[in-house]
């Protein structure tokens, strides 16, 4: 055990001299505390007191604080960390999915993947009205683009409209009838311009072929019957109950004012477009949400500072309520690179269409919006996979910053690619990195569907996590949930290993496992607005706590992957306890 930090004691014995202070809560000792605070020791003991941290130090010293109603548990030598924080998650959106019929990017055989559409049909899960869906394709399906053609336009499925969802949300396949329902068809194809016509596949007739990508998904999507509150609502608590179970006390929304299947690349918010901030706050004013929540509102690409008074709109619909913020908005720079879709915008071009992917934001104005909604204390997160993306999302913070000084954590989020040029940006200009480290694998993905397809500089800083770290950046952990899986243990492995089914993606970007501790915590909430009262344990802060069923700091790179977490407190209540 490391030796303690004196002002950490020092300030757990002026507290308990202070007459102010009600009896201690909850003393949790004997454990290896990690507190989040940078350059902070193991602690070994935490006290508890009306929902905050009271003091953390050694166990005599903290044990001292004890009085006749404190509850004392010993936690024989276990990790205890702060709730963990995921600063990209759709969790409402991952409600949903969790009964939902899904292939959890599985790649099937394609008479697997039809046999399964049946039995979910039959059972109800693949069914959204009178629509069969099923979600988490791997981008490897889309290759079989002519496969699906002939399997699911014709026989038992030809009246039936058919969605295949991929497990990034950006693209997906429709037959002719969910096409013809869409109003998808060859004239539509036509009258796409530029980069816009890789978002609908079609035949060199035009004719499209059910490959789908965005802005061309959001027609079909936006089919789907609505979930109704009730739905929704259960979605939520579903949601909740499984980010508690991983360890997750809180987490950013970034589309809090969309509505499942509402068409996220061409958004137009209006004041009545609330999406599920109406989830949010009926578990609120229940007294339900165990975790903080902040709620971003998706701003169109190309909108204007006026536009943000609409926005403002709906946050005053939802000021006041407990464990609900909406500190700012969200914004989309670019699409995805994965062959078909390449709508991620790149600086060197696509090697096969010849193509930069389609840069959603209008470079010459983006500043004014960033710094229009800085200006109202709002933080901004951008959506940017590509590099030309990347770019231009830190040009239009760049602006903000010129403008004034705010301090306010905006960040980009995704970075699949960026250019070495920009990675002493992100300390520059203060840019948080929300990185998504579980994707940092040599898989079907990366390996098969984008290295081919880009240069050698843009596949060489894939998810540079370490070349960002070298510079100075800041990074949170993030998950895009249900995009891919929100455990973090899982993404801290990854980060830590980048290995993968086809080998190791770039492991000179590799980064140590105390670096996503510090990403999943204090980093993270700052990322959400709110590291002044969570992200690490320090008197004061909510005592948002989390027990850990292996040491993390000794197990082997491997066992992190499989950690489970045994007991969740948020606000020094317990929230959650594994089955022992």
């Amino acid at each position: 055990m490391k030796t303690f930090a004196p002002t950490l004691l020092a300030v757990a014995l002026a507290c308990s001299s202070m007459e102010s202070f009600a009896a201690v809560d909850l003393i949790l000792h004997n454990a290896k505390v990690y507190t989040a605070e940078p350059g902070q020791p193991l602690q070994q003991a935490v006290a508890v007191e009306d929902g905050k941290v009271r003091a953390v130090g050694n166990n005599a010293e903290v044990l001292r604080l004890k009085e006749s109603g404190t509850r004392v548990i010993d936690l024989d030598g276990r990790v205890l960390m702060p709730g963990f924080v995921d600063s990209h998650s759709h969790a409402v959106m991952g409600g949903l999915e969790l009964a939902a019929a899904n292939v959890n990017t599985q790649l099937l055989p394609m008479a697997e993947l039809e046999q399964r559409l049946r039995e979910w049909r039959d059972n109800g899960k693949a069914r959204h009205g009178d629509i069969l869906s099923v979600g988490g394709l791997p981008s490897a399906y889309w290759s079989q683009v002519a496969e699906f053609e002939q399997r699911f336009n014709q026989g038992e499925w030809a009246d039936e409209p058919i969605v295949f969802v991929g497990w990034d949300h950006h693209t997906g396949w429709a037959n002719q009838a969910m096409l013809k329902r869409a109003g998808i068809n060859a004239e539509t194809v036509k009258a796409l311009k530029g980069e816009q016509l890789a978002t609908i596949g079609h035949h060199e007739d035009k004719r499209p072929n059910g490959f789908l990508a965005d802005a061309g998904l959001d027609p079909v999507l936006a089919q789907f019957p609505q979930a109704t509150a009730e739905q929704l609502l259960e979605a939520g608590r579903a949601a909740l109950r499984y980010n508690l179970s991983l360890g997750i006390t809180a987490w950013m929304d970034p589309a809090a004012n969309a509505a499942p299947g509402e068409p996220l690349f061409d958004f137009k918010p209006t004041a009545q477009t609330v999406g599920i901030l109406p989830v949010y706050k009926a578990m609120a004013e229940k007294g339900e949400l165990t975790a903080h929540v902040a709620a971003l509102l998706v701003a169109h690409p190309r909108s204007t500072p006026a536009d943000l008074a609409t926005l403002d709109q709906v946050r005053q619909q939802f000021q006041g309520l407990p464990n609900l913020t909406l500190p700012g908005i969200k914004i989309f720079a670019d699409g995805v690179p994965e062959f078909p879709a390449q709508t991620a915008a790149l600086l060197e071009p696509y090697k096969n269409s010849k193509k930069y992917g389609e840069l959603l934001i209008d470079p010459a104005h983006f500043g004014e919006l960033i710094s229009a909604a800085d200006n109202r204390g709002w933080l901004v997160h951008v959506h940017a996979i590509g590099d030309r993306a990347v770019r231009e999302a830190l040009n239009g913070i760049e602006q903000a910053r010129k403008d004034r000084q705010s301090g306010i954590a905006h960040s980009v989020t995704h970075l699949q690619m960026v250019n070495p040029k920009e990675f002493a940006r992100f300390k520059r200009l203060d840019v948080i990195a929300s990185m998504q480290l579980y994707w940092a694998s040599a898989d079907d993905s990366t390996m098969d569907l984008v290295q081919p397809y880009i240069s050698a500089m843009a596949f060489q800083y894939q998810y540079p996590a370490r070349s960002l770290l070298k510079n100075g950046a800041t990074i949170s952990g993030a998950s895009d949930w249900p995009v891919t899986t929100p455990e973090p243990w899982k993404a801290i492995y990854q980060a830590v290993s980048r290995k993968g089914p086809k080998g190791v993606l770039n492991p000179d970007e590799e980064i140590d496992r105390e670096t996503m501790f510090q990403a999943y915590t204090l980093n993270s909430a700052r990322t959400i607005g709110l590291d002044k009262q969570i992200g690490s344990l320090t008197p004061g802060k909510q005592a948002d706590l989390i027990l850990l069923d292996r040491d993390v700091f000794q197990v082997e790179p491997e066992a992190l992957r499989d950690t489970r977490v045994l007991k969740t407190w948020f606000a020094g209540r317990e929230v959650f306890s594994a089955d022992l």
